[in-house]
């Protein structure tokens, strides 16, 4: 038979991520090809922040979520060791996570993964006197759209195909595509119908602050300082079934007064701009096979989507376990091929 046709339907970080995994899986093995009616730098993942420092997905086992941390954390690692992380917009930031009450302290999963985690000192501490407990690490910050643009290179130097197309549902492309890959975000709200995909909103500001090196964050995940090679992220918000995209300006004030409670320095910061995402949430990521068929014919899809606020985390792993149905999709093509030969 002839090599099967991929399409992955969506250009954020998971659906470029995702391609990219499938042609290194399957080399010469298939078709790519990737469509999306937004790229970069008009996608939620320009939005984000991208730490890693992983989102609970309350549906997915945790031993899962930490193999797919893992994955990625490894993933960033190599990149940054090597003469295309400032391309890629990859480095490491240390810093602390901090909390007001004891009750609220637990070591994370993920805390023999990230680099150097400890109990913050009483010295470190003295910081931030509204706070009793806190932990240090060190781990990896992702610019966007920096890491973006890397993908779609690494995309193209692998052969992939990329063209700007609106999918508004799966089926119209199984005259030409043999299996779909759905990484369409928030987008597959409507593009599969799925209810319990929503969106929480993310209002986030970028400045530009380069004395800030260390990274802050409030063990509730609300206030964060998230410094990047070129600006300073601070956050945020977490608005959930909110679909408004024009920022708030009551909702910037908040962020920026919370943030300079943290990091006081902040009051200087310049060219403040303001970024609105909806991220794509559900109670766990949809990563599974389905095959849709409409009169006889059938089209084998793999959905690869639903990553909420941590997609930066786990994109790595979660674009493995895709790129894996992916082949298995691939394996049984070419076994009712040769059984229609027989």
């Amino acid at each position: 038979m002839a090599a099967p046709r991929v399409a992955v339907v969506g250009a954020g970080l998971i659906g470029l991520s995702t391609a990219l995994r499938i042609a290194e899986v399957n080399p010469n093995c298939c078709s790519i090809t990737l469509l999306s009616e937004q790229f970069s730098p008009n996608t939620t993942s320009d939005v984000a922040a991208g730490m890693l420092i992983p989102h609970t997905y309350p549906g997915t086992p945790i031993h899962v979520q930490k193999q797919w941390f893992k994955e990625t954390f490894t993933y960033l690692f190599a990149i940054s060791n090597s003469n295309e992380a400032s391309e890629a917009g990859i480095h490491l930031v240390s810093g602390w996570q901090i909390f007001k009450n004891l009750s609220d302290v637990e070591v994370p999963f993920w805390s023999d993964i990230v680099l150097g985690f400890r109990p913050m000192s009483a010295a470190e501490l003295q910081k931030f006197p509204h706070h009793s407990h806190g932990q240090a690490f060190t781990t990896f910050k992702c610019d966007c759209p920096p890491y973006l643009l890397w993908l779609e290179k690494r995309l193209k130097a692998n052969g992939v195909q990329i063209h700007t197309r609106k999918v508004t549902d799966l089926w119209e492309l199984h005259s030409e595509y043999d299996i779909v890959v759905n990484c369409a975000g928030i987008g597959a709200r409507q593009l599969v119908g799925d209810q319990q995909l929503f969106p929480i909103r993310g209002q986030v500001l970028k400045v530009h602050a380069p004395w800030v090196k260390n990274f802050i964050r409030d063990g509730d995940g609300l206030t964060y300082i998230y410094p990047g090679i070129d600006r300073v992220t601070l956050g945020g918000t977490r608005e959930k079934e909110s679909w408004r995209l024009s920022p708030d300006p009551g909702t910037t004030k908040d962020i920026f007064d919370r943030c300079c409670s943290l990091e006081p320095s902040l009051q200087r910061a310049q060219d403040i701009r303001v970024k609105v995402g909806l991220r794509p949430s559900r109670s766990c990521v949809r990563l599974q096979r389905e095959v849709l068929s409409q009169g006889g014919a059938k089209l084998l899809v793999v959905h690869n989507y639903g990553h909420g606020s941590g997609g930066f985390s786990v994109h790595r792993g979660t674009a493995e376990e895709a790129a894996h149905l992916v082949g298995e999709c691939i394996a049984a093509l070419q076994g009712s091929s040769s059984r229609a030969k027989l």
